[in-house]
């Protein structure tokens, strides 16, 4: 009888080790046992740029690994004109900004299958902005010349914290609030940290998360 038990014994003890150093032995990656899901999101946002009113509309689309963390690309445009182009007297310009700027974000996902979760993305990218003039009278009827005169590119680091609502299984939205970080532009009348600044946003998350 105790030799039986100690057979069993050895044996139960073989099968577990194998069991074990084939856990060990199979290869582990970045997605982890639950797999990988994607999403693509659509933006719109309100900020200040040069104390003015400025709309900043974009895009991003990601993979998502592990339920925990996202890696893609985003992208951008903005304008500060959001009250309307001011009427030029006679041959005098107004100058607004333009621009636009993208690259990648890394976006760590905190309790993401709860119906209210916070999420962490951080854009790294490079952008361009330039000066809008606008001429002509000051009348309705009379054209307008809308060009760029003068544009310089920058850099951009925008970390963000955004407060996600799961509508469904494939839906998100999301209320953003970031912090722009670039480097200095040089544009004719501008302050080069003219484009630095916090952006309250509003995105739509399509996907399988």
């Amino acid at each position: 009888m105790k030799t039986k038990l100690f057979l069993l014994f050895i044996f139960t003890s073989v099968f577990a080790f194998a069991q074990e150093d084939k856990k060990e032995s199979e290869i582990r990656t970045l997605a982890g046992p639950k797999g990988v899901g994607f999403y693509v999101a659509g933006a719109a946002g309100y900020s200040q740029i040069e104390s003015n009113d400025a709309l900043i509309i974009g895009s991003r689309a990601g993979l998502i690994f592990n339920h925990s963390i996202a890696v893609g690309l985003a992208g951008y445009g903005f304008f500060n004109n959001l009250g309307g182009y001011h009427w030029p007297v006679g041959t005098e310009a107004w100058y607004s900004l333009s621009g636009g700027y993208g690259g990648i974000f890394i976006e760590p996902i905190i309790a993401g299958s709860k119906p209210v979760h916070v999420s962490f993305p951080v854009l790294f990218g490079m952008g361009g902005a330039g000066l809008v003039r606008v001429t002509g009278n000051s009348t309705w009827e009379d054209p307008f010349n809308i060009s760029l005169p003068e544009n310089d590119i920058f850099f951009i680091v925008e970390p963000a914290m955004d407060v996600e609502l799961n509508l469904t299984n494939f839906l998100r939205t999301a209320l953003s609030l970031s912090n722009r970080f670039t480097s200095n532009v040089e544009l004719t009348g501008k302050a080069p940290d003219v484009l630095k600044g916090w952006h309250l946003g509003l995105i739509f998350k399509l996907g399988k998360f």
